[in-house]
Parts: C-alpha cells; sequence; structure tokens
C-alpha cells in the first residue's frame, strides 16, 4: 500500500489540491485486490495502478487486479469506524465525486474520480 501512495504522489505531486484523498482510496482500493482478488493469493501476483489527471484537475485512479471468484465489490450495510477492516469502499463512496468497477475475461478494475 505504501508504494501505490508514494507512486500516486508521484504522479499527481505534493501540491495537488487532491493528492492526499487520492493517496488514501488508492491506497485502500490496493488493500482490497490484495487481501480479495487471484493478485493477492497467489505467488507472482500482478496488480496495476493507473493514475490520469483531467481538465479542472480531476483525478481518475484505476486499480487492476487478477479477478475474483467471489461477487461484486459491496459497501457493508454499517460501517464500524473502530474496526480496521470494512471501511475501504464505504470511504471511496463518501470522498470520491464517482467511482465503479468493471469485470473484463482477465481481472477486475475498480476505479475513483476524485475532485478538488
Amino acid at each position: 500500500m505504501a508504494t501505490a501512495r508514494a507512486f500516486i504522489r508521484d504522479v499527481l505531486g505534493d501540491g495537488h489540491p487532491v493528492v492526499d484523498t487520492a493517496m488514501l482510496l488508492g491506497s485502500e482500493l490496493v488493500s482490497n485486490a490484495v487481501r480479495h482478488s487471484r493478485s493477492g493469493h497467489r505467488a507472482g501476483g500482478r496488480l496495476t495502478v493507473v493514475v490520469a489527471v483531467k481538465p479542472g484537475d480531476l483525478v481518475h485512479v484505476d486499480v487492476i487486479d487478477e479477478g475474483s471468484e467471489s461477487g461484486i465489490p459491496e459497501i457493508p450495510a454499517q460501517v464500524d469506524g473502530l474496526h480496521e477492516c470494512g471501511r475501504g469502499l464505504w470511504l471511496v463512496r463518501e470522498l470520491s465525486s464517482a467511482w465503479g468497477w468493471r469485470d473484463y475475461v482477465t481481472g477486475r478494475v475498480v476505479w475513483f474520480v476524485v475532485s478538488p
């Protein structure tokens, strides 16, 4: 997760207005990919983080993993602020302008957009 945060900071630069939010949400999605996808459950598993800056300083981040047999990404009905897990997608939903996911034959993309 530290590598993903550093990558996002490097792409956006310390002065970008949403760098901290993008780093937090990107880290949450990478953590989910490692925990819930084949990328984190097999030797040599891979995932990719893509960061794009769009007009108006909008930031779009994709986290691409090797997919999972489990169902769709879900936000828990109740989020407990004291637990260390279960808040990732809730944070993405609450702090992003938009988010979503797509499955492909080769894996899954979970993405978000943050705006200043």
